[in-house]
């Protein structure tokens, strides 16, 4: 099943969930897999408790019509989000950085909220699953979002940003969590600006906290950039 099909399923049924513990009748499941889990093993036991589909990516030993075989749940999952983000069509806040990004979120949405109908990130959902399933969370009745994008090595928020399509961006800064996954602080400088990198790229925007003199330095090029901080007074 292409996407577009799998979009209009999405349409119909419009709650994706990838535990059967929480699932509810008229749920997507998506069998994702972990180290220590197999989402696959249980998709007949989600049709059991009521969802509408449930997309695998290991054939089953018995047929279901409810079951959609692909390639990879995960990567169908995040294709699925950055095509409903593409129809969606609005402006999307990214935000990332070592710490403050949860705060960031929830400060920025209330601000958004009191003038926009605002959706935004679910607790500190913001991994390679929370990501899509935050965007998949997203009415058609949105006019802005914002999606908080967590990250322990590089590559990793320019993967976000490829399905996520971010139009304005915030990182609130580059410490030293994750050193080891990064490799050190100028890995993690380089992993978060994975997002200045996109934005860059795709005439976005940055909300650039200028009292950090290596944010300046890491949007260098960024044409569109609105300063926040003491050194912009």
């Amino acid at each position: 099943m292409d996407i577009s099909s799998l979009y209009q399923l999405f349409r119909r049924y419009p709650t994706v969930q990838t535990d059967t513990r929480k699932l509810q009748q008229g749920d997507l499941y998506f069998a994702l897999k972990g180290a220590n889990f197999n989402g696959n093993q249980f998709a007949l036991q989600a049709l059991e408790k009521g969802a509408a589909y449930a997309i695998v990516d290991e054939a089953m030993a018995i047929a279901h019509p409810q079951i959609i075989l692909v390639e990879d749940v995960l990567s169908t999952l995040q294709a699925l989000a950055l095509y409903h983000r593409q129809q969606l069509g609005i402006p999307v806040i990214a935000i990332t950085g070592s710490n403050g990004k949860t705060t960031t979120k929830e400060l920025v949405h209330a601000v958004l909220s009191s003038h926009f109908k605002t959706y935004t990130t679910k607790g500190n959902l913001n991994n390679h699953i929370g990501v899509p399933l935050t965007l998949l969370s997203i009415q058609p009745d949105a006019e802005i979002a914002v999606v908080e994008m967590g990250a322990n090595h590089q590559k990793e928020i320019e993967s976000y940003c490829s399905y996520t399509e971010p139009t304005h961006g915030i990182i609130t800064n580059c410490g030293k969590a994750h050193l080891e996954g990064f490799g050190g602080i100028e890995g993690v400088r380089k992993g978060k600006g994975e997002l200045y990198d996109f934005l860059r790229s795709n005439n976005g925007t940055v909300f650039l906290f200028d009292d950090y003199d290596y944010l300046q330095q890491m949007s260098a090029g960024i044409p569109n950039i609105i300063r926040y901080g003491t050194a912009s007074g």
